[in-house]
């Protein structure tokens, strides 16, 4: 009987371990494929760089404040909305929510700052300032938004005195190359024909001057070539303003009267005085800053800033690095050129409206300049020599 039991306990036993050896051989199975699920789920690239995505979307919100003009003045503040909204949409920012616009109530410094500081208020930490106009209201703002991320284009921010220069890491300033703008203008202008040019710019200051010498020397260039050098002129003048006035308009009527066949019109809407002179002379005008072929027919070019483009180009930067300017943007100024294909004129084919000039013709001088193989001064102190006549009291 002893025997008999003995035997049962130690059949029980077997079964009871060969039960245990199965549950064990099925819980690696388990654990074989369910982790790995998990992790992969865990790991996809796809779903770790959307909360990055996320993340930038969040810390962007864009204002461009305007200087004395709006968003349509088809001009600065224009250029410089478009490079915004461009911007702003590729990133899938919506207006009102990730970028805007403001307007300061008055042409000052004071109402500049008011407006930059309203903007930060609504929720902006990139704040885009379009003209030298910005350049004390960016100086008196930048220190106490260190936040913030100030793009000033056209300028660097100063003092009201003009005693000091200081660009904080949270500002990056962008200049251009106008005189090679300017230039192309000139050259293209005599090229085309014309011989009796004439500049209007705005006030005196470095970008405007920069255009009208770099004008000068363009069209210097093409006379030269061609051998009309005793036979081209240009009348040059400062209006001292930035808006269409009837002054200006009369003094423009004066120029076509006299002869003057074309006139650069550089600075902000003074342009409308020179187009309503032309018109009435059936004369023609260069448009600036952007291209303002469909402002008139009597534009047939305009020496143009990239400011769309340079603007997309320095938010790309805050883009890439978590709403932070970069180490080569951080309290830097960017001077952009042809290199930087922030310069130059436009050749769309309802904006061309040279006649012998061509796109091609112009397109292997464009080549020239960015090679190096054409210079051109950007001296503001000191008048081009040139071998044609102008006429710096006209």
């Amino acid at each position: 009987m002893k025997k008999i039991l003995a035997l049962l306990l130690a059949l029980c036993m077997i079964f009871a371990l060969a039960a245990c050896g199965e549950a064990k051989t099925e819980e690696p199975k388990a654990e074989d494929t369910t982790p790995a699920e998990e992790t992969t789920e865990e790991t996809t690239p796809a779903e770790e760089a959307a909360p990055a995505e996320e993340t930038t979307e969040a810390a962007m919100n864009v204002a461009l404040v305007t200087d004395v003009g709006n968003i349509d003045d088809k001009s600065f503040n224009q250029g410089a909305w478009e490079g915004v909204v461009a911007f702003c949409e590729a990133k899938g920012l919506k207006q009102g929510e990730g970028y805007d616009y403001y307007r300061p109530s008055e042409d000052s410094t004071e109402a500049r700052v008011e407006t930059i500081n309203t903007a930060i208020k609504n929720g902006a930490n990139v704040v885009v300032c379009p003209g030298y106009l910005f350049e004390d209201a960016i100086f008196t703002v930048q220190n106490d938004n260190p936040d913030v991320m100030f793009l000033l284009l056209d300028g660097e921010p100063h003092s009201a005195d003009y005693a000091t220069y200081e660009t904080a890491a949270n500002t990056h300033n962008i200049l251009y190359q106008e005189e090679q703008a300017g230039f192309f203008a000139g050259y293209a202008a005599v090229k085309d024909g014309y011989k009796n040019l004439g500049f209007l710019g705005g006030m005196a200051v470095p970008a405007v001057v920069r255009y009208g010498y770099g004008f000068v020397q363009g069209a210097n260039a093409a006379a030269e070539e061609m051998g009309i050098a005793e036979e081209v002129s240009v009348k040059y003048w400062y209006c001292g303003g930035f808006a269409p006035t009837d002054d200006i308009q009369i003094k423009m009527a004066g120029w076509f009267t006299d002869g003057t066949e074309i006139v650069f019109a550089c600075g902000g809407g003074i342009y409308l005085s020179a187009v309503a002179a032309a018109t009435a002379a059936d004369g023609k005008v260069i448009g600036v800053d952007v291209d303002q072929s469909a402002e008139s027919e009597c534009i047939v070019t305009s020496a143009m800033k990239g400011l769309s483009n340079s603007v997309v180009l320095a938010l790309e930067d805050l883009w890439n690095n978590n709403g932070k300017w970069s180490e080569a943007y951080a309290g830097q100024t960017a001077v952009l050129g042809v290199a930087d294909d922030c310069v130059g004129l436009p050749t769309a084919e309802g904006s061309w409206r040279l006649n012998t000039f061509t796109v091609d013709e112009y397109t292997a001088l464009f080549e020239q300049v960015k090679n190096g193989e054409i210079t051109i001064s950007n001296d503001t102190t000191v008048e081009p020599t040139v071998s044609i006549a102008v006429d710096y009291n006209a």
